[in-house]
């Protein structure tokens, strides 16, 4: 079962105050750790920029294609370049530089296993409360992360109604099908503002020191 994977790199982080992507980690680009995780487990790699960015060398894709105005838009041209013979389609957010690889072989082998959508969750530890008062039930409820992975028919079909979602899982369930939710990782967290970086840099260097750093 050939798997490709597209990592989504197209947006502006104005949260961060700049393309959070590019920042710098541990030596490498934000970007540079997302590729290198996603590499180990794909046939090929799509990576999705901002439009201004399409002619810049990226060595470790295989495409460089160029984003849309949306996250969902941006996956749309990524999908649109993966190989007809493509089974399986891993969707990662670059801005999760600490996903390792195994995270990404427990959803591809879902979706190899029967899954039409896999995607990595973790439960929720904090008491959840409406604004205008009442507790949620946590335990019906995950953080979810990426990478996500999906039959790529199924895939496919989700993105041809050109909806739009916060993440590809939720395309997926919009078009009837269910997504299977697979052991998160704590330490997957997503760059967001300067002090993720700080922590990103932490646990990267526990991870040198165990020999375990991508």
């Amino acid at each position: 079962m050939k798997v490709w994977t597209i990592v989504v790199a197209a947006g502006s982080g104005r949260r961060f105050g700049g393309a959070k992507q590019y920042a710098p980690l541990a030596g490498r680009r934000v970007l540079d750790w997302s590729l290198a995780a996603s590499r180990r487990h794909a046939d090929g790699v799509v990576l999705v920029v901002h439009p201004d960015l399409v002619g810049e060398a990226e060595p470790a894709a295989d495409l460089v294609v160029a984003g849309g105005d949306t996250r969902s838009a941006s996956v749309r041209a990524g999908l649109a370049v993966v190989p007809d013979d493509a089974v399986v389609v891993v969707v990662h957010d670059a801005a999760r530089p600490l996903a390792e690889p195994a995270l990404f072989a427990a959803v591809i082998d879902a979706v190899r296993s029967g899954a039409r959508a896999a995607l990595p969750g973790l439960a929720v530890a904090d008491t959840i409360r409406h604004r205008d008062g009442g507790v949620v039930d946590r335990d019906a409820l995950v953080r979810v992360q990426t990478p996500q992975a999906f039959d790529a028919e199924t895939l496919r079909l989700a993105h041809g109604s050109g909806a739009e979602a916060t993440d590809d899982a939720t395309l997926v369930e919009l078009v009837g099908h269910p997504v299977v939710v697979v052991a998160g990782d704590p330490a997957n967290l997503k760059i967001t503002d300067a002090d993720d970086l700080a922590v990103a840099e932490a646990l990267l260097a526990r991870r040198h020191h165990l020999g375990r750093t991508s």
